[in-house]
């Protein structure tokens, strides 16, 4: 619990932190607090995964404190004359590291395989929020923004596409949903927060569905031992992830489109709809496969309340849409 408790102060202290060493304090206070909730004794792959989360952690933060550095020397020695640009895309290359966004990933599908599912869920969802504030408030330049949007959802939806495993598909999930967050914090900052909120619901009732199912795998998903309309709202789920309408995650991303538009942004807008279209596949495989084998198991383990949850959290992200359009209608 002291763990958990230095984790959410460590990601305040970065986004309300006033200094750049203070920001840089909470980033190290989350990084030192979520190494003991990652690792487990009994499972070593957890171990490799946290060891590799950490060094990459390390590296990160070593070059946020060097550009620190050179932010303050550029400040006390104006003759040096250093464009603060480049100094600017160094710390957010290296924030955009910490979170795992292309192309800089190359961490994150291995260290989200070791992990459980509850850790998982803290990955995809917690410890993104400080990098992206960070990165919303110091984003200097468009073209780098741009090409990591692009980047991120092209690699995302080509490396998702051939994995069987459901901790790389969610985690290529979230770099391609980075992608579009990162769209949103362009150009308005209450779009970040509304998308962010709205992808963090619906990550978290297709983990908790996963968890409880003890489902790591595509092939484990036609062996699943829910009934028919379980396995109905877990494949509405994955659409959901994936932004179809009439679903919830449609929605913002029909906010960012719309805040594309209006700024004239066309030749983009059209990009990221079309790269859109690549991870969809890897969302209906799953749902392919489960609906056109029929298996049951002659046992369950599924209780009730468990699924009393799933199906109401369900209900809710599938609902969301009309529920969100009324509502933003009015406001």
């Amino acid at each position: 619990m002291l763990f958990f408790l230095v984790l959410v102060l460590g990601t305040m202290i970065s986004i309300s932190s006033y200094s750049w060493m203070g920001m840089w304090m909470g980033l190290e206070m989350n990084l030192l607090a979520i190494i003991p909730v990652m690792h487990s004794p009994n499972n070593a792959m957890t171990t490799e995964s946290t060891i590799k989360y950490f060094i990459t952690q390390a590296i990160a933060s070593s070059m946020i404190l060097f550009s620190i550095l050179l932010i303050s020397v550029n400040m006390q020695i104006p003759s040096m004359m250093l464009n603060k640009s480049t100094i600017m895309m160094i710390m957010n290359s290296c924030l955009l590291m910490k979170m795992g966004a292309a192309p800089f990933h190359f961490w994150f599908p291995e260290v989200m395989e070791g992990l459980s599912w509850m850790n998982c869920l803290l990955m995809l969802t917690w410890q993104k929020i400080a990098p992206m504030v960070i990165i919303m408030y110091n984003l200097y330049s468009t073209t780098f923004a741009e090409m990591t949007i692009i980047m991120s959802m092209m690699i995302s939806g080509i490396l998702g596409i051939n994995q069987v495993s459901t901790r790389k598909i969610m985690t290529y999930s979230s770099i391609n949903h980075i992608g579009w967050m990162m769209a949103a914090m362009m150009y308005e900052k209450t779009t970040w927060t509304i998308y962010f909120m709205i992808y963090s619901a619906i990550s978290t009732s297709m983990i908790l569905y996963l968890k409880w199912n003890k489902i790591s795998s595509l092939n484990q998903i036609q062996m699943s031992q829910n009934s028919k309309n379980q396995k109905i709202f877990f494949m509405l789920s994955f659409l959901n992830l994936a932004g179809i309408p009439p679903f919830m995650g449609f929605f913002p991303k029909w906010i960012v489109i719309q805040l594309m538009i209006e700024n004239q942004q066309f030749m983009m807008t059209t990009l990221m709809t079309l790269m859109t279209l690549i991870p969809v596949f890897m969302y209906t495989r799953p749902l392919m496969s489960s609906m056109m084998m029929k298996t049951e198991m002659k046992w369950k383990t599924f209780s009730n309340w468990k699924s009393t949850i799933l199906s109401s959290m369900n209900l809710l992200t599938i609902m969301g849409l009309p529920t969100c359009t009324m509502i933003f209608s009015q406001a």
